[in-house]
């Protein structure tokens, strides 16, 4: 337990300005669903939403074991849904990431590490000015042990009161992942000189995510 008052005693980032704000006009396009079902032995996937997906994936991309990163939707009632439904709120749909990491370099409790640190897990659906159920905290679990890993941890951060509120993070198995249209693919480093949600929100994320976790940085 000590480890994890530890890891997690610093302050949670938060968001201070809408997602929504800084959506691109160009049309939605659909490539169809992405997911990982036939992986090299060292490979695994994690399922997570913390608010933004342009944030999460920004966060993740930097992180040492993460082979990709893949934006999209998952959790909701219909079938490819697209960005201007999830953002509805109607499909029940979160903005998730999908993250294929290397289990030699880093564990999948590591990645909870990472995400509880990097997002505000007590806030029911919503992160900063960003609200709805899409932006809800949530893990999708795609195995057992993914599933017992994730009630640890959320139980002893809870225990050990490393928030000053109960964390809201819902765990659910996962059913299907959506993969987002291709302009929310690596959209901050795409976009990060011409969208000011880049500037005044993930850019503060990523300098603060890097400095409390310079040691699993990527080279």
């Amino acid at each position: 337990m000590m480890k994890y008052i530890a890891i997690f005693s610093f302050t949670v980032l938060t968001l201070c300005q809408s997602c929504a704000q800084g959506t691109s006009t160009k049309k939605e396009k659909k490539t169809g669903t992405k997911m990982e079902t036939t992986l090299p032995g060292t490979l695994d996937t994690a399922t997570i939403g913390g608010g933004c997906f342009w944030c999460t994936e920004a966060i993740y991309q930097r992180l040492n074991g993460v082979v990709n990163v893949a934006s999209g939707y998952s959790g909701g009632k219909i079938k490819n849904p697209t960005y201007k439904e999830v953002c509805s709120g109607l499909t029940g749909h979160a903005e998730v990431i999908q993250i294929v990491f290397d289990t030699t370099k880093i564990s999948f409790t590591e990645i909870l590490e990472v995400f509880m640190k990097t997002h505000d897990p007590t806030a029911l659906n919503r992160q900063g000015a960003d609200e709805g159920t899409q932006y809800r905290s949530v893990i999708f679990y795609n195995s057992p042990e993914q599933k017992a890993t994730a009630e640890s941890v959320i139980k002893e951060l809870d225990a050990a009161g490393a928030f000053n509120s109960k964390i809201t993070t819902e765990v659910s198995p996962l059913e299907k992942f959506y993969i987002a249209e291709d302009y929310h693919q690596d959209y901050y480093n795409q976009n990060k000189n011409s969208n000011s949600y880049c500037s005044f929100v993930i850019v503060p994320k990523i300098e603060k995510f890097e400095k409390v976790f310079k040691d699993k940085l990527k080279k």
